[in-house]
């Protein structure tokens, strides 16, 4: 064994592998992007309207996701700011069915969890899961972006990484009843943020000049072209991140031992799952 595949298998890089492909964890990158832009994307774009404070709407989201400014910032911004009526040419039922086409992106997010930890089968009360999940996922993000209007900087910068830890550190344990330990999901909530951390600084390297020379070549397809190979990234760090932390509870001592109390009665069987084998 050469000194590079010898490295390669001691620092689970391999492990990793063969667990990513057991995932299909690009398969599920490429559906998590296709639900967000499909089902996600048109129920932001109605919340982003109602916005009393109108800073922008789901444009200036994607703009800040992305860390976009000047030409590709305003390339975007033609494509997904939707007309000022809006709110008011859109239905109850069209709400509606926004909000069911949203569970569908959340049912996608929960059961990439569940594939990475195992968790033992119970009534889970998805459907209940999902909605607060997706609700919460709202605020999540109209939050993030409301701080860009109000603070800057470092004080902005360590307000988003410790909000989007919190959040995918609840996120993980909500969708999964409680039955994963919360001390076992940290990890995986802290490698999730630094690789958002890594693709926002890709994106400003490559996707800021790329949206611009798509806008110009192919015009508001372009544009979307790019917005969904971001979105790609968004869903391979998501899962990517919960697999790794899944990892590196198991070389650093992962134990099989009772779920914590979750406070509620929906919660499946009091069962954590067995490790795999150590890394």
């Amino acid at each position: 064994m050469s000194r590079s595949s010898a490295w390669w298998h001691r620092l689970g890089l391999a492990e990793l592998h063969r667990r990513g492909a057991e995932l299909e964890l690009l398969h599920r990158a490429l559906g998590f992007a296709t639900l967000a832009l499909v089902t996600l994307a048109p129920l932001l774009i109605v919340v982003a309207a109602a916005d009393p404070l109108g800073h922008g709407g789901f444009a200036l989201w994607l703009v800040d996701g992305m860390d976009l400014s000047g030409r590709s910032a305003q390339a975007l911004s033609h494509v997904f700011t939707p007309p000022r009526k809006v709110i008011s040419t859109t239905s109850a039922w069209s709400v509606a069915l926004l909000a069911l086409f949203g569970l569908s992106f959340a049912s996608s997010v929960q059961n990439g969890y569940a594939r990475i930890w195992k968790p033992s089968a119970g009534p889970w009360h998805r459907l209940y899961r999902q909605v607060v999940w997706l609700v919460v996922l709202m605020a999540y993000v109209y939050t993030q972006v409301q701080t860009r209007s109000v603070l800057g900087g470092a004080p902005r910068i360590s307000l988003s990484l410790t909000v989007g830890i919190l959040f995918f550190w609840w996120s993980s344990h909500f969708l999964l009843a409680g039955q994963v330990r919360w001390r076992h999901l940290l990890p995986g909530a802290l490698a999730t943020m630094a690789g958002l951390v890594g693709l926002r600084w890709f994106s400003y390297l490559v996707f800021t000049p790329l949206l611009i020379t798509n806008a110009v070549s192919y015009g508001p397809m372009g544009t979307i072209l790019v917005v969904e190979s971001w979105l790609v990234g968004v869903g391979f760090v998501v899962f990517g991140g919960a697999l790794v932390g899944r990892l590196l509870c198991e070389r650093f001592g992962y134990t099989e031992e009772p779920p914590e109390d979750d406070s509620g009665s929906d919660q499946g069987p009091p069962a954590v799952p067995s490790s795999r084998g150590t890394v």
